[in-house]
């Protein structure tokens, strides 16, 4: 499985958190569309995600719960049209919600930074450092802490979950 060290965290002021991400990464990011459909499974989460051209990704990820950097671990797969596969996982596996978000995606070295406007929820930021193989769990918190201190993130901001748990509250 791939792994990453991941943070979530709500958005105080999505002007500085932007001007930040845009500086840190030496880019304006990249605008992308998502639609997250959250199947029901016993263990782990597995979404379907879409995008604006109908390409789609099925995510399959792990991740302990708790607020701060975490490991997550995940596997995923590429499908040039997401339309069947959706009906076929909703009939086996029935859906637990959906998400819909605009993200504006950012490269920090190994970290992809999100800022997220989420629907119905509002403004958040994630970093995802992604680990290499011989990299541990340690070394990508550090990443993670130093970047959410260059971002302006407090830590009173972290929050656990995936969004879809935040909506179906």
């Amino acid at each position: 499985m791939l792994r990453n060290v991941e943070i979530k965290a709500k958005v105080r002021n999505l002007d500085d958190i932007v001007s930040r991400a845009k500086k840190l990464s030496k880019s304006e990011g990249t605008w992308i569309k998502q639609d997250d459909v959250f199947f029901r499974v016993p263990q782990g989460r597995l979404k379907l995600r879409t995008f604006e051209d109908r390409t789609a990704e099925l995510i399959f990820y792990d991740r302990p719960e708790g607020d701060g950097p975490k490991l997550s671990e995940y596997e995923k797969y590429t499908f040039p049209d997401g339309s069947k596969i959706t009906s076929i996982l909703t009939h086996a596996l029935g859906v637990k919600g959906y998400v819909k978000k605009d993200r504006q995606l950012f490269m920090v070295g190994q970290t992809r930074v999100h800022i997220d406007h989420v629907e119905d929820l509002g403004n958040f930021m994630e970093l995802e450092v992604i680990l290499s193989k011989d990299q541990t769990v340690s070394e990508g918190q550090v990443i993670a802490e130093s970047l959410m201190t260059d971002l302006g993130v407090e830590t009173e901001d972290l929050i656990s979950g995936a969004y879809v748990d935040f909506l179906l509250k």
